[in-house]
């Protein structure tokens, strides 16, 4: 239900709230289901596995990682965000490298400038019923591009949510990366009408760039 109250987002007893286009939403609290999927439990791994990794660190090396976590500031919540801690952006920097198969490291690397990637739209195409979906670059993207996507949505959403990682991006060939197969293998063919959205961003050095979200309607097959 939609509520007035100070703004506020998380758990509050038996509810939890979190802000919605109009205004504040409330509703009972419920455990999600908890599909334990393989991709899930990798990531769980990996945040357990750098979590204990953090602890094997010297005392000099996280000293290190507390002082870069300093001037790192987390993603804001109803306009506030802090410095994170150095467990923090360990984890966060280690588990990134862990998602595009580059070796974690010990020691903090310095937070790198992250150049706009050159992808600039979403094309989806069908051909006689075959939907080919592919992205358009203007030159090639960056080692470490990572490829997000959701389930396909009704044609007037505008903006998606539950975003999934879906691997990392390809060499373009005549300006395009077909990423049908990766969108397909994890949401199964969109059907006429739908909209798909993907996102794609940077990692260097485990950091990772802000995301670029793009979305286009499956089309009439032709």
């Amino acid at each position: 239900m939609k509520v007035k109250d100070v703004p506020q987002v998380g758990k509050l007893g038996l509810t939890v709230t979190w802000p919605g286009r109009n205004g504040l939403i409330r509703r009972t609290l419920v455990t999600p289901r908890n599909p334990r999927s393989a991709k899930q439990q990798v990531i769980r791994q990996n945040l357990a596995t750098r979590a204990a990794a953090y602890d094997q660190l010297t005392d000099a090396q996280q000293e290190a990682w507390i002082a870069t976590a300093a001037q790192v500031r987390s993603n804001a919540t109803l306009g506030q965000s802090g410095p994170l801690t150095g467990l923090q952006l360990f984890t966060k920097v280690n588990c990134a490298l862990l998602e595009i198969g580059a070796p974690t490291v010990s020691v903090p690397p310095a937070q790198p400038q992250i150049s706009p990637l050159p992808v600039d739209g979403l094309e989806i195409t069908n051909t006689a019923g075959a939907i080919a979906i592919k992205l358009h670059t203007t030159d090639a993207p960056p080692d470490g591009t990572m490829l997000r996507g959701c389930a396909p949505q009704n044609s007037g959403c505008r903006r998606a949510v539950s975003y999934r990682v879906l691997g990392l991006l390809d060499t373009p060939a005549n300006s395009y990366v077909d990423i049908t197969s990766a969108y397909t293998g994890r949401f199964g063919v969109p059907a006429v009408g739908k909209r798909v959205f993907v996102s794609v961003n940077a990692t260097v050095n485990g950091y990772q760039g802000i995301p670029l979200v793009f979305s286009a309607r499956v089309p009439a097959g032709s």
